[in-house]
């Protein structure tokens, strides 16, 4: 059987038939014969993580309804001074990780990496498709960052691919597949690499091939993509960062996450009376909660109400 290449793993080299893997931590480990481009789909790692907010740990405030604010037509918020809180909808964007738990931190960063337009489209998109379950935003998620063709899809998510993407978006995505290995090259390759490596590069070929076709259920996808055991071990490059840090955005604001699962995030902003932010949009799907322990999901978040 032939499996194609795992997207999040591979970074090119300036040196021709080199290949780059990084761990999720950031780390790089150099795989000789294969060159070519970057098939990372999301790039964005806890080294982009550069705005924790130390000077603001223990500050609490009553936060009023994020959902209250004015919305721009991307599912955006049109700030005003104060603090304001939601529990929305997030998407791992990590699979072959483990979920969130109580206790861990998550800080700001931007959403990078070749596919960080599409995803952000797809995750604003979301928003003015209230039809389109939480769970098949996330399948359309996995797929495309496992570099899934659309027309390998299943009619239903080749329906979701069709709403919640351009035209032009999904040309690309279904020329943007990538080049095809064999099971024991693979193997002999990367068996001596570290085991969160391995994982996630495992976790990555089983969706690949359970969402090419008519597939299974969206619990086997999540079983697949969610790791189960130990969640206290720590990834590479891991911090230390309590739950519940803020971060200051560029624009001028403070955000912080306190995920519930990676399907549901509180996410609260607070702008200062004052703020160049004040004005401003502050779009939940630019945003990415980066987990401090990189062996945790990334995710990003949407404009969405969770409903409990």
């Amino acid at each position: 059987m032939r499996v194609r290449c795992l997207p999040f793993l591979f970074a090119a080299l300036a040196v021709s038939g080199v290949a780059q893997l990084r761990l999720p931590g950031g780390h790089d480990v150099q795989i000789p014969g294969l060159g070519g481009g970057s098939n990372e789909a999301i790039t964005t790692s806890i080294k982009d993580a550069k705005f924790e907010a130390v000077d603001k740990d223990g500050f609490n405030p009553t936060c009023a309804d994020l959902f209250g604010l004015e919305r721009t037509l991307k599912g955006g918020f049109i700030l005003k001074a104060g603090a304001y809180g939601a529990q929305v909808q997030s998407y791992c964007l990590h699979a072959g990780t483990h979920g969130p738990v109580d206790g861990d931190g998550y800080l700001y960063a931007p959403v990078k990496g070749p596919l960080a337009k599409t995803v952000t489209h797809v995750v604003q998109n979301s928003v003015s498709h209230p039809e389109i379950e939480q769970h098949d935003v996330q399948a359309l998620l996995w797929a495309m960052q496992a570099h899934v063709k659309i027309t390998d899809m299943n009619s239903h998510m080749q329906s979701v691919a069709t709403t919640l993407l351009t035209s032009q978006e999904m040309f690309d995505i279904n020329g943007g597949a990538l080049g095809l290995l064999t099971d024991d090259r693979i193997g002999g390759m990367f068996i001596k690499q570290p085991p969160i490596l391995r994982q996630a590069m495992e976790a990555e070929a089983r969706l690949r091939n359970a969402l090419s076709g008519p597939g299974g259920s969206y619990e086997d996808l999540e079983r697949i993509a969610v790791l189960s055991g130990d969640p206290n071990v720590k990834g590479p490059g891991s911090r230390d960062v309590p739950a519940g840090r803020w971060s200051l955005h560029p624009d001028g604001y403070y955000v912080r996450y306190i995920p519930s699962g990676y399907p549901s995030t509180r996410l609260e902003i607070f702008v200062p009376e004052g703020s160049k932010a004040i004005g401003k949009e502050f779009d939940p799907a630019t945003q990415i909660a980066t987990p401090a322990n990189t062996s945790r999901q990334r995710l990003i978040q949407s404009g969405r109400l969770k409903r409990q």
